[in-house]
């Protein structure tokens, strides 16, 4: 079977082509085709404009995946599409042209979770088998267990995402949004030599980051310009803080299910550091942890449609009438059909 898979639920616009084959039991990723909305320095994006991008942007990139792909449209058997959760507007661009393929082609329509689409892209990937799952973006922070054909959140942010922590935090100091605000903190960070001490708050299970972001914008404003710390030091004290919160949480939510396996999903999860800091704690409890690059890491097509086509292979459609989005839709909202119910 072979699915097409849009992405856009923010400002990255992709489209990924899979093929499942029920003979040797493999997947094949025949294509994997992205187009990222960049803002100037020290500016986020908006979602209408980045609604605009997905529109302008939808037709090119689909045909590049097929071309790609060397796939032609009979040969496509679904079309899947990010539900949500994300931003309105560019949900909405891409459920339109999921639906205006799906009645062009002929074809069904497969709404996906986008947390699901992340997990289980990096439990193919890496060969994860139950893993404890972080998931860790520009809005969404959770650490997730499966059981029950349900993937179950232990943990999560009380307030903003630790993505959209990093993002605002590269605004401030006016960083560049290509490749990503992010991967140009992790490189300041790489240059910090000097760690100033911030708000760790942990809650049980969760974790809150807005605090932490009000307390390093007022030390870069009142301290940067005096030369007392660097950027590069801010930078490295706020990933040091922020991962190790993160893995704290992991290390609970591993022990309470005896789990040896820990993956890292979604686009902090490409972050050296995070990894580093993670692979440290889970050798400790004679674990593995297994994460994925920026191709499968970062918002993609691929994921959506290996999920849609997981789903789709159990029966699974969505009508075309019920083909909406929503900028909130849980991870544990999803019945996990084609998973073992442990």
């Amino acid at each position: 079977m072979i699915a097409i898979g849009l992405e856009g639920s923010a400002n990255k616009l992709g489209v990924g082509i899979i093929e499942h084959n029920y003979d040797s039991n493999k997947v094949n990723v025949l294509a994997n085709i992205r187009h990222t909305h960049v803002t100037p320095p020290g500016t986020g994006f908006l979602p209408k404009d980045t609604a605009a991008h997905h529109r302008e942007f939808a037709i090119p990139v689909i045909r590049e995946a097929l071309k790609t792909a060397n796939v032609k449209v009979k040969e496509i058997d679904c079309i899947c599409y990010t539900k949500g959760p994300g931003m309105g507007a560019p949900l909405v661009s891409v459920a339109i042209v999921a639906r205006t393929l799906s009645l062009l082609w002929d074809k069904p329509i497969i709404a996906v979770n986008h947390c699901i689409g992340h997990i289980e892209m990096g439990r193919e990937i890496t060969g994860a088998n139950n893993p404890i799952v972080l998931y860790v973006s520009g809005g969404n922070t959770q650490v997730i267990a499966y059981s029950e054909n349900r993937y179950r959140i232990f943990g999560e942010t009380l307030d903003i995402a630790v993505g959209n922590c990093l993002d605002r935090f590269a605004r401030i100091l006016k960083l560049p949004n290509d490749p990503s605000p992010g991967y140009n903190i992790e490189q300041f960070a790489k240059r910090g030599n000097k760690f100033i001490e911030l708000p760790y708050t942990v809650k049980g299970m969760d974790v809150s980051f807005s605090g932490i972001l009000s307390n390093i914008e007022t030390i870069s404003i009142e301290q940067i310009p005096i030369g007392q710390i660097t950027s590069e030091d801010l930078c490295f004290s706020l990933q040091e803080t922020l991962f190790a919160m993160l893995v704290e949480i992991t290390e609970r939510a591993m022990a309470h299910i005896g789990s040896r396996e820990v993956l890292i999903v979604g686009g902090v999860g490409c972050n050296l550091r995070l990894q580093e800091m993670m692979q440290k704690m889970v050798e400790q409890r004679n674990g593995k942890v297994f994460a994925t690059d920026e191709r499968f890491c970062i918002d993609n097509g691929i994921m959506i449609a290996h999920a849609g086509l997981l789903a789709f292979r159990t029966g699974y459609t969505t009508p075309l009438e019920e083909s909406t989005c929503t900028q909130r839709f849980r991870t544990d909202e999803v019945y996990i059909s084609w998973r073992k119910a442990n």
